[in-house]
């Protein structure tokens, strides 16, 4: 993953806060803290993991499958984005 070299800050960032959010699940179950908050936090590094799974997929396929410069057949910029709104939502 060398692209993502330019976001790495930007992506370790978020993987901290993620870690962050699992270790609240841990503290929360340590101390027996009631079902509905735990699947409240447990719901929220769901969604954060989905939206770094997003930013991954989306910058994958701005390098890799859309970049005109080194692929001259790829999608268009209309197509790019229908596509990528469909992984968006999918992944939410």
């Amino acid at each position: 993953m060398t692209h993502t070299v330019r976001e790495k800050h930007k992506l370790l960032a978020r993987v901290r806060r993620i870690r962050g959010q699992v270790e609240a699940i841990e503290r929360a179950l340590d101390g027996e803290a009631g079902c509905e908050r735990v699947m409240h936090l447990i719901a929220g590094v769901r969604g954060a993991l989905a939206g770094l799974m997003a930013e991954v997929v989306e910058d994958h396929v701005r390098t890799h499958l859309v970049d005109a410069e080194k692929h001259p057949d790829a999608l268009n910029a209309e197509a790019t984005e229908r596509l990528l709104d469909v992984v968006r939502t999918y992944l939410k």
